[in-house]
């Protein structure tokens, strides 16, 4: 058996080069605050594979995904060994796009901070008198730049986007960022109108987006995982304070208020684990295999 490395490694995911198609791999590492923390959290590389399986086949009707198979007996032999089967998807090349698209629904985290600070979120003014948490009126696009492994994402303003994307395709920034936004937009209005049938409020959630061989805009990388979005249980929901959660944030919360070295208690890990094994199971309504 050939042993193949990754061409390309991020924060969680492993790339590798298949001819005509990538196989990106899910680990099961964490980062947090755009740092890969020293944990391994068993299991959480399958939920971000299968997860974002379930929600590019619901949402083919919108628009193409770079998806081809997470079956490993569809890959090559190096990848039918059991580290790799469930984590591992099989995706189209794609010419990525270099804007992250966020969409925020409710108002959270950096936005809630922005708020409180001059009425925005990412310079978008918003309604007076909001409280943590609250639902928005519309959902907001609130762009940011792409950054390395150890840089932080920067956000941007709409009209920013259209020049970032220009000088990468010139002739067509304003086409490229108004497809990106209306496409975020009606996918997370999709998705969160889904969830809340299953008792989960997605708060916000990020896309990235590419360029087929045909030059038709697809959804790549992750979609709606516990890695890339907020999953809020919606019993039990009340604006005016943070809420719990189904994704990473405990992790975040943890490492917000304790000293650290990148590291969690196994403890906590455990609960992380636990957390997105449940919203996955509620949204799928399946029990990861």
């Amino acid at each position: 058996m050939q042993e193949l490395k990754p061409i390309k490694e991020g924060k969680v995911r492993e790339i590798y080069d298949n001819g005509d198609s990538l196989i990106m791999v899910a680990t099961d590492r964490i980062s947090c605050f755009d740092v890969i923390l020293n944990n391994i959290v068993d299991k959480k590389g399958t939920v971000l594979t299968q997860m974002s399986k379930f929600w590019f086949e619901m949402t083919e009707d919108i628009l193409p995904n770079h998806m081809i198979s997470v079956d490993v007996n569809d890959m090559p032999e190096f990848f039918r060994q059991e580290k790799f089967d469930g984590n591992s998807m099989m995706c189209k090349k794609l010419e990525m796009l270099p804007v992250e698209c966020i969409v925020r629904g409710y108002i959270t985290g950096s936005g809630w901070a922005s708020y409180k600070e001059n009425g925005t979120v990412c310079g978008i003014k918003l309604p007076e008198g909001l409280k943590e948490s609250d639902k928005l009126p519309e959902p907001i696009y609130t762009p940011s730049t792409k950054a390395e492994i150890g840089d932080h994402d920067e956000n941007i303003s709409f009209e920013q986007s259209v020049e970032y994307l220009e000088k990468r395709f010139p002739g067509k920034g304003l086409e490229y960022a108004t497809k990106l936004r209306d496409y975020t937009i009606a996918l997370y209005k999709k998705c969160a109108e889904y969830a809340l049938t299953k008792g989960i409020i997605i708060a916000d959630t990020k896309f990235e987006f590419g360029l087929d061989e045909n030059g038709n805009i697809v959804i790549g990388d992750e979609m709606l995982t516990p890695d890339s979005s907020r999953f809020w249980p919606a019993e039990g929901y009340e604006p005016g304070h943070g809420q719990p959660s189904f994704d990473k944030q405990f992790a975040r919360d943890w490492l917000k208020a304790n000293k650290h070295d990148w590291t969690l208690p196994q403890e906590i890990v455990d609960k992380t684990i636990a957390k997105y094994l449940q919203g996955y199971e509620l949204l799928t309504g399946k029990p990861l295999c």
